[in-house]
Formats: structure tokens, C-alpha cells, sequence
């Protein structure tokens, strides 16, 4: 299985990223990053937002990794007065350090009620001047993605949504338009039925799929290795993060664990029907 995934302008991006929102919202993750880089990881998530996009330049710089090795996504946040989608880009590249980023996605629709339209040309421009290699979306749903793609002479090439088992079902509509348009489903919280919401009728399937996949492998295989796995057979992009290098290098691993069969997918899935 590929360890890049094609996106719809012809460009490829790592399958799996480093997540720097949520717990590190705020916060110096210069030392987070640089663990992450040098254990493996090339695909940093950033945004402005989380207001962490100048630590995240410090830690890619001292990592010592060559800017071309990387690849780097942020996303646009709220509009200030005057402002557009291009120059908040320029603002976090001075932040981050770098030329250009190679993702540059809109955080939230909520963020510009009645000029998403706008916002997406303002992006494309962004994506014609080199500031950005690709652009896409982050938590749209049907209506929202409809509305930009109605002006789109560039489409999303991304999507980044909230997504794990429990949300599988009810993902579908987006996913489906996505698959229609070419658009690359990328997922936060992959793990959050492991470490938000554990108890629930996904665990016991995961831990069965876990001992098959132990005794298959002759080698110890985790329970969120098994979550990651389901996502990256689904073709989704993975968002996820750790402070421990550890964890890192087992996310990365991945890629050395067997397949699920497509009953163990089914299983899953089935599983994370039952709970919304």
C-alpha cells in the first residue's frame, strides 16, 4: 500500500500527518515537531488558529530536514478587518518560516457566512502564485463543499473532517460527494473511540482484529495501529499526534502491519453503527 496519496491537481502528500492543534493549541510545540520529524515524520498539520505556527517554523528548522523532505499544511482562521485568505497566507508563512506551504485549507465554513465563495477565489489565487502547492477544506459538509464547488475552477483537492468509527456512518454523504469530485478525505480524532470515547461496542471488534493480526504478524500489533490501518484501507488521510517518540514511530509502523480482510472492515464499521 502506497505511502502517498494522489490528490486531484496531480500532487501527492504523505498518508499520514502530525497533528499540532488540540493539545498543543497555543503552546511551544518547537520540541514536539522536531521529535516528530526525526522519527519519521514529513507531513506537518498546522493552522492559524492554533497559534503555534512560529514554534512549528523552529521546530522544522531545527530538525535539520530540507524544506523540499516536508510537508507542511495549515488552514485560513476567521478574517480579520481587510484582510483576505492571501494575505493571512503570507502572514503564517512568515510565521512558519517557509516559501510556500503545500496545503492551505479552510479551517471552518462557520468562519465567513455569506462569502465562502469568495473566500475559495481568494484561495485559488493563493494556488496560482505558488504560496500554496494545493488547496482544500476542513470540516465542510454537503452544503458547504456544494457551495464552493459551484465556483470552483480549482476543486478542493482535501477535506479534513472529525472522523473514526462512530462518525463512519454518518460521514457518508461527505465522503461520498468527495469520492465523486476527487476529493481526499483527511481525518482528526481517528483514535478518539481508544482515547475519548473507550468502552464502546468498536473496542471489542478492535481487540479481535488485533489478536489476528499479532498472530498473523508474529509481532506485536497495537490497538490503535489497528484504527489507523482502517482509516488508511478506507484511502483516508490520517491526522494524529503524540508527545511520545515511542508512539510516533508505532503510528508510522503501520505501514509494516498485515491488512484487515474486508470482514474485519465490515466489523468496524458495523460496530461503530451502533453508537453515534
Amino acid at each position: 500500500m502506497s505511502h502517498f496519496i494522489r490528490l486531484n491537481d496531480g500532487n501527492q502528500l504523505p498518508w499520514i500527518a502530525f497533528g499540532t492543534g488540540t493539545k498543543w493549541s497555543r503552546k511551544d510545540v518547537s520540541k514536539p515537531i522536531q521529535m516528530a520529524i526525526e522519527n519519521g515524520f514529513t507531513h506537518i498539520d498546522t493552522a492559524q488558529i492554533y497559534g503555534n505556527e512560529e514554534s512549528v517554523g523552529r521546530g522544522i528548522r531545527a530538525s535539520g530536514k530540507p524544506r523540499s523532505h516536508l510537508y507542511i499544511t495549515t488552514k485560513l482562521a476567521e478574517l480579520q478587518p481587510g484582510q483576505t485568505a492571501k494575505t493571512a497566507l503570507r502572514l503564517s508563512l512568515r510565521k512558519l518560516g517557509v516559501d510556500y506551504v503545500d496545503s492551505y485549507l479552510v479551517h471552518f465554513p462557520k468562519y465567513h457566512p455569506g462569502k465562502l465563495q469568495q473566500v475559495w477565489k481568494d484561495m485559488e489565487e493563493c494556488k496560482r502564485e505558488g504560496l500554496a502547492r494545493s488547496i482544500g477544506v476542513s470540516n465542510f459538509g454537503v452544503d458547504e463543499l456544494d457551495e464552493v464547488l459551484a465556483v470552483a475552477t480549482i476543486p478542493p483537492a482535501v477535506n479534513q473532517i472529525q472522523l473514526h468509527p462512530y462518525l463512519w456512518e454518518s460521514a457518508q454523504p461527505v465522503i461520498q460527494l468527495h469520492e465523486e469530485h476527487d476529493i481526499v478525505t483527511s481525518s482528526y480524532g481517528g483514535l478518539s473511540t481508544l482515547f475519548r470515547l473507550p468502552g464502546g461496542p468498536v473496542d471489542a471488534a478492535v481487540k479481535q482484529i488485533r489478536a489476528r493480526l499479532e498472530r498473523t504478524r508474529g509481532a506485536p500489533v497495537s490497538e490503535g495501529q489497528v484504527l489507523i490501518k482502517w482509516l488508511k484501507q478506507n484511502g483516508i488521510l490520517v491526522v494524529t499526534t503524540t508527545s511520545k517518540a515511542e508512539r510516533v514511530r508505532e503510528y508510522l509502523y503501520t505501514t509494516n502491519v498485515p491488512d484487515l480482510t474486508d470482514e474485519e472492515m465490515a466489523l468496524i464499521e458495523a460496530k461503530g453503527a451502533e453508537r453515534h
